[in-house]
């Protein structure tokens, strides 16, 4: 799918959003480690004309560094996930599908009663797909990520 910059931007906002709403399981945990967050801003910097790629790049990786950090606590490490993809989709549109992946994750893993993750998965799926345009939703929600 060949994408023009608007609708880049548009992954780019809409992957920050997803990868925002489940920052807090990250913060909780690590509440001094800013890489994240600060990975969020960059894709929301870039989408703005504010930030190089490059640089966007960098808070990807530093976001993804984080969530290595914190592979024992598996809902902050899926949100750091998320908010690395957000950042990288400045480079790469189609990472907005993985930073919506791995907010899905942190969702299914941060309820407190294991039965209640399926039904966390599809309120965040349910969310995602009303805040994206529907002529984004191949390239946001490939099949294989549709869980």
């Amino acid at each position: 799918m060949e994408l023009d910059r608007s609708d880049h931007e548009t992954l780019a906002r809409w992957a920050a959003d997803c990868a925002e709403r489940v920052l807090p399981f990250f913060e909780q945990k690590f509440p001094e480690d800013h890489r994240p967050r600060h990975a969020i801003e960059a894709a929301r910097a870039w989408q703005r004309g504010e930030l190089l790629i490059t640089d966007a790049h960098a808070a990807a990786i530093a976001a993804h560094a984080a969530a290595s950090d914190a592979t024992t606590h598996a809902a902050a490490c899926a949100a750091a996930r998320a908010a690395g993809h957000a950042a990288a989709t400045a480079h790469v549109a189609s990472h907005a599908s993985q930073a919506a992946t791995f907010a899905a994750t942190a969702a299914a893993h941060g309820v407190a009663d294991v039965s209640d993750a399926a039904e966390a998965t599809a309120r965040e799926r349910a969310w995602q797909r009303q805040h994206l345009p529907e002529h984004l939703h191949a390239l946001a929600f490939p099949a294989r990520n549709n869980r």
